[in-house]
């Protein structure tokens, strides 16, 4: 994918310290309770692939922006953002690590264990650090945007550009587990909507649009340059579930077959539901849960209902859509070449 160059990274990540490092220096005076929420939350948002941030300042730059320490600051405050979202999904989830070591959920239940706390308490303890953490996260995205040295007019379009990410993306996360607790899988229209709101805004509409904001595109190119990375951020999630379901350990960066192990309701599911196979596939994905032999049942009946084939040609009609948005003639040539890259490191990543 796109990446951050050295210095880009240095100045992102130097304001992603210095909001981490005030949220802790102002939690000290408050007690020991506040200031290990503060280090948690600090450690959740200290390293990362900083994706969000490099779609930011390439879409920046692609618009002919002349860096300066407000880019620095709006980027920084979209993996804020980032992490924020990262430690209420862990919570969501149920998940005590991010990255092999414990997150702000897993620090807080033993830090509660230490303390004496037992049972359903430790549990309460973890569940409720992370959503203060992940608070303290998104108001921290909010200030640097609020803070950064830009024009009103910039600041108040990156701000409705901020309400819609984090409004989309928490309405894709609701639709998510409720679908996960139906009775029934969904139509995959339904997963299909949920896997856009879930990433394509957030990740990828509003650090482009964001970028473009701050460099001074005019709102007709703001408005190609969000319908196409909308599309290019359906793909990638889709490309995320193939991942999830059929990709190996080293692109997953977890046992292969999770997806199908945790039952995640994915557009790839809704569309092996339409074939004829759905009989042998729901019996497969009701046992995947076993171990590695059941996984890769499961993997073979979703291969031999067509549903991995048809999720393939929805991220290249997905990549096609945001090409031919790209095309229109009302983007800078860099701004398309961009665009076009950030498809193809897509393509890249099908397992």
């Amino acid at each position: 994918m796109i990446t951050l160059a050295a210095d880009d990274r240095v100045f992102v990540d130097t304001e992603i310290g210095a909001a981490l490092d005030r949220l802790t220096r102002r939690s000290v005076p408050l007690g020991d309770g506040p200031r290990a929420l503060a280090e948690a939350a600090a450690a959740a948002g200290a390293d990362g692939k900083r994706l969000r941030p490099a779609l930011v300042v390439a879409a920046f730059r692609a618009f002919g922006g002349e860096p300066d320490a407000a880019l620095w600051r709006v980027a920084a405050a979209f993996e804020l953002l980032h992490t924020a979202f990262v430690v209420h999904d862990d919570l969501i989830d149920g998940d005590l690590e991010r990255r092999g070591a414990p997150n702000v959920s897993g620090r807080f239940r033993t830090r509660a264990r230490a303390y004496g706390a037992r049972g359903e308490d430790v549990a309460v303890v973890g569940d409720a650090a992370a959503v203060l953490a992940g608070d303290l996260l998104l108001f921290e995205a909010s200030r640097l945007v609020a803070t950064a040295d830009i024009d009103a007019d910039a600041r108040t379009r990156l701000f409705a550009i901020l309400d819609d990410a984090v409004l989309v993306s928490a309405a894709g996360e609701l639709a998510d587990v409720e679908n996960a607790a139906r009775a029934e899988v969904p139509e995959t229209d339904e997963l299909l909507g949920a896997a856009h709101d879930k990433t394509a805004v957030y990740s990828f509409e509003a650090p482009l649009v964001a970028g473009a904001v701050l460099a001074g595109a005019t709102p007709e190119a703001q408005a190609d340059l969000a319908a196409a990375a909308a599309d290019l951020g359906l793909a990638f999630q889709l490309v995320d579930d193939l991942i999830g379901t059929f990709g190996t350990r080293r692109q997953a960066g977890r046992d292969p077959g999770a997806d199908l192990r945790e039952a995640k309701r994915t557009p790839l599911i809704g569309l092996a539901r339409r074939s004829g196979a759905w009989p042998e596939i729901s019996s497969a994905l009701a046992v995947a849960h076993t171990g590695p032999i059941a996984v890769r049942r499961a993997q073979r009946e979703l291969e031999r209902s067509g549903a991995r084939e048809h999720v393939v040609a929805l991220v290249h009609e997905g990549l096609d859509r945001a090409r031919t948005h790209a095309a229109g003639g009302r983007l800078p040539v860099a701004a398309a070449s961009l665009l076009d890259d950030i498809g193809s490191a897509i393509e890249r990543r099908i397992p």
